[in-house]
């Protein structure tokens, strides 16, 4: 018998995480996580999509069968339900890479599977002390006058950021320092949902980089908090939650407006820190010549004064 649809879980820790004095315990699920993420990756594919014949008119559940996907990977049906359910503990590389394969995972979906299938292990738990940035970086990143720069962390937090920056996307330095983080910034302040012309695709991009760290850290009360948070807080991130869909960090566009110079359209590059993978350089850059251009050169000249828009800082 097929299975039916499932409702997606609740994260298990959803406790103000801002509160000194009742720090958050709780950890996500990771069979859970791992048996979700295989659902929703199998549930997007159409047998037609794989070269199955699309034997039967009624489906009960959209996408592949199990029996159907355990066919394409090569491996039982009894196998390939247990690690369904989340039990992947002694399941091989080679498995892995197969059921990836028939499940036409891309790069960052196949590195989340593993981590959730074979996860690590930590000798330690992860730090509730701030994350810590080199000298030598917040020096580079000072010294970047003409465009936006900014250091993340892990959960999304911003760390370091230089003027431009601040001029750009608010001066982070009138928040406290549990506020500066970007999921919390797209999700909970308005004012963010102004800045971006495509906040939808900025959110949903936020989340599959949340979905990347909890696949790598699934035992993080600090994270398990934030994801309770924002899924008691906001509609639009319960609902993206859900979809398991994961990305990595990379490059891109982003359009945006701002109060003072009006639209700008920037590019943005993303460099991993070589001695410590969770942390990441930002850089914003616009094309030579180019409105967006001017407009960068504009808020550079007006110095602290362009980070007093109201509409950007809180």
């Amino acid at each position: 018998m097929e299975e039916q649809p499932r409702a997606a879980r609740a994260p298990q820790d959803a406790r103000d995480p801002r509160d000194p004095q009742d720090p958050p315990t709780g950890a996500l699920d990771r069979r859970a996580e791992l048996s979700e993420f295989l659902r929703t990756r199998r549930a997007r594919l159409k047998p037609e999509d794989v070269g199955l014949p699309a034997f039967g008119r009624h489906r009960r559940v959209p996408g592949l069968r199990r029996e159907e996907l355990a066919q394409l990977a090569g491996v039982s049906v009894a196998y390939y339900t247990r690690l369904e359910q989340g039990n992947g503990r002694n399941v091989s590389a080679e498995v892995l890479d197969a059921i990836a394969r028939a499940l036409r995972l891309n790069a960052a979906e196949h590195s989340h599977l593993t981590h959730l299938a074979k996860p690590k292990a930590h000798k330690k738990k992860p730090s509730a002390r701030p994350q810590q940035v080199r000298a030598g970086l917040r020096q580079l990143v000072d010294t970047l006058d003409d465009v936006p720069a900014y250091v993340t962390g892990r959960r999304s937090d911003i760390l370091i950021w230089n003027r431009m920056a601040a001029a750009v996307f608010g001066d982070w330095s009138e928040l406290p320092p549990q506020e500066r983080n970007w999921a919390r910034l797209v999700f909970l302040r308005p004012e963010y949902r102004d800045l971006y012309i495509d906040w939808d695709q900025k959110a949903a991009d936020m989340v599959s980089f949340l979905r990347m760290d909890a696949g790598c850290h699934p035992d993080d009360p600090r994270l398990s908090a934030l994801v309770g948070e924002l899924s008691v807080k906001s509609e639009e991130f319960r609902r993206l939650w859900a979809t398991h869909d994961v990305k990595e960090k990379s490059h891109g566009v982003k359009r945006m407006h701002h109060p003072l110079v009006g639209d700008l359209t920037l590019s943005f590059e993303t460099f991993p820190l070589p001695d410590d993978q969770e942390q990441f350089l930002i850089i914003y850059h616009a094309e030579p010549g180019s409105p967006s251009a001017d407009a960068l050169r504009l808020l550079a000249s007006w110095g602290t004064d362009a980070t007093r828009a109201p509409t950007v800082t809180p």
